[in-house]
């Protein structure tokens, strides 16, 4: 399946009930409550749906595969609210990076940075499954490839231990 067949797919599965959801669940603002989120790039739903995945981050698994050119990945949760954000920010920013549209959300890792510059050399499918996604992309660009290992061990630390694991990363960078 195409990109954006993918994509079509993705956005019948997530309720309108969210995709029209531009304050986070819990009735706040996520440029008060989580302002690290937020950029002229992202959209507020963008944020909105990152918030909602860090927020309630012990919902979610993922299990990676280290592919020779690239990676696949399978993250799920067991609530469908996460769910519906996971997907909705998966198929985005798997877009963002085909087209080479950075959100440069301040807490995002440099790591997606030549992800971002060398998007167009990704082949990417996203697969949605029950309770989840799946996403495998590979590249011929061993830096690239490089990058996609690197980012997958990034996610998953953030899927395990929420915004620690930012703050952590964050305080290695700044020193």
């Amino acid at each position: 399946m195409n990109l954006q067949a993918c994509l079509s797919v993705i956005a019948l599965l997530i309720p309108l009930s969210t995709q029209a959801q531009t304050p986070v669940a819990h009735g706040g603002d996520v440029t008060v409550t989580m302002p690290g989120l937020v950029s002229e790039q992202a959209t507020e739903d963008e944020s909105a749906e990152i918030e909602i995945m860090f927020r309630r981050f012990e919902t979610l698994s993922r299990v990676v595969e280290r592919l020779p050119d690239g990676i696949r990945t399978v993250t799920l949760t067991t609530d469908p609210e996460v769910e519906a954000a996971l997907v909705s920010h998966v198929a985005g920013m798997v877009g963002r990076v085909t087209t080479g549209e950075d959100p440069k959300i301040p807490i995002q890792s440099p790591t997606l940075d030549i992800l971002f510059l060398r998007g167009s050399g990704i082949d990417s499918v996203v697969e949605p499954v029950a309770g989840g996604v799946a996403v495998t992309q590979t590249s011929a660009d061993p830096e690239v490839v490089q990058a996609l290992h690197r980012h997958a061990d990034e996610v998953t630390d953030l899927v395990e231990r929420g915004m620690v694991a930012v703050h952590e990363r964050i305080g290695t960078h700044n020193h």
